[in-house]
């Protein structure tokens, strides 16, 4: 297992090597409101809502089309998403000089729509479910030869989104706990390689909705179980774990739990009242545990903790007017 760890470790050195000259390196923020609450004697939160394209995915697509061949990369590449994936890839092809096609659910939202419009990708529409756009991606990849870009079931996808911890604690140092968002896995599965890589002793856990909740019952039964349709606003967490970042969550995860819709729509709140700051619910998740008192005490108590929030991408007239605070239930 050690061995293993410091193979796939390396692996993140190299992607930090690629993206480090192209990425944000994106501020570390603290709230003395909040290590008072929780009794912790740090908090740092990485900041990804202010890198490109507004989250943490333009690492991991700006790796994996690096990563690509001269002869791929001339024919193009294509992607599935109704978010943040979709504009990372789009915005990582405009730079590189490459065709970008991103297959989007009929439903998407028009400020979504529009920001990865804005990166030049011609954009498809599929139906409104994620397996109705993986497929219709995966088969226009084979039509015109393009090249996937797996959202989060891609181990160059994996280790890009591994060098948010990796940069968090090159800067800070030694944590005693780090938390971040799970939805397909990617960012999990970095953070667990990168954290523990350089600190193997630090605790990781993962933060979902309790409305997709696939992560914390395939963790916690050992076996991949898929979620359909869930019903949580935080978008970006919607899909079911990968084939890859399962045993990854397996091995190198300590925990996953589970936060309410309230705990994710306060926990945004609290990022644009008390800090100033944008994040979207998907981002949000992982303050939850910490605002909420959800984890045991000896985890938080005088310890030094990291924090990822993975986007600030959110139509705030839109949401606002649907999620008003007294809408929400947990």
């Amino acid at each position: 297992m050690i061995e293993r760890l410091s193979e796939i470790f390396s692996e993140i050195k190299l992607a930090y090597k690629i993206v480090e000259e192209v990425v944000k390196n994106t501020s570390i923020m603290r709230s003395k409101t909040l290590e008072a609450l929780t009794q912790a004697k740090g908090i740092y939160i990485k900041c990804e809502n202010f890198q490109r394209t507004g989250s943490f995915k333009f690492r991991g697509a700006w790796n994996a089309i690096s990563h690509l061949s001269k002869d791929k990369k001339k024919k193009g590449v294509i992607a599935h998403s109704s978010g943040n994936h979709a504009q990372a890839v789009a915005l990582a092809a405009k730079i590189l000089g490459i065709k970008a096609v991103i297959v989007m659910p009929e439903n998407t939202s028009e400020f979504k729509k529009k920001a990865t419009e804005n990166y030049g990708a011609e954009i498809i529409y599929s139906g409104n479910k994620p397996k109705d756009r993986a497929i219709m991606a995966e088969n226009l990849a084979e039509e015109r030869e393009l090249s996937l870009i797996h959202p989060h079931n891609d181990y160059q996808i994996i280790f890009g989104a591994g060098t948010v911890a990796y940069e968090l604690l090159r800067e800070i140092g030694k944590l005693d706990l780090i938390l971040a968002p799970v939805g397909g896995g990617g960012l999990i599965s970095g953070t667990a390689i990168a954290a523990k890589g350089l600190l193997p002793n630090i605790q990781v856990i993962g933060v979902e909705p309790q409305n997709a909740d696939d992560a914390y019952r395939s963790f916690k039964s050992g076996t991949r179980l898929l979620v359909e349709n869930p019903d949580t606003i935080a978008d970006g967490l919607r899909t079911s774990l990968g084939e890859n970042t399962f045993p990854i969550i397996q091995e190198h995860v300590d925990d996953i739990i589970t936060v309410s819709e309230e705990q994710i729509f306060k926990s945004m709140m609290f990022y644009l009242e008390r800090m100033k700051i944008v994040a979207e619910p998907s981002g949000a998740v992982s303050l939850a545990p910490l605002l909420f008192n959800l984890l045991k005490k000896n985890l938080v108590k005088n310890k030094r903790i990291g924090v990822i929030l993975s986007g600030g991408n959110v139509d705030l007239l839109e949401f606002f007017s649907n999620f008003k605070s007294s809408d929400i239930k947990s």
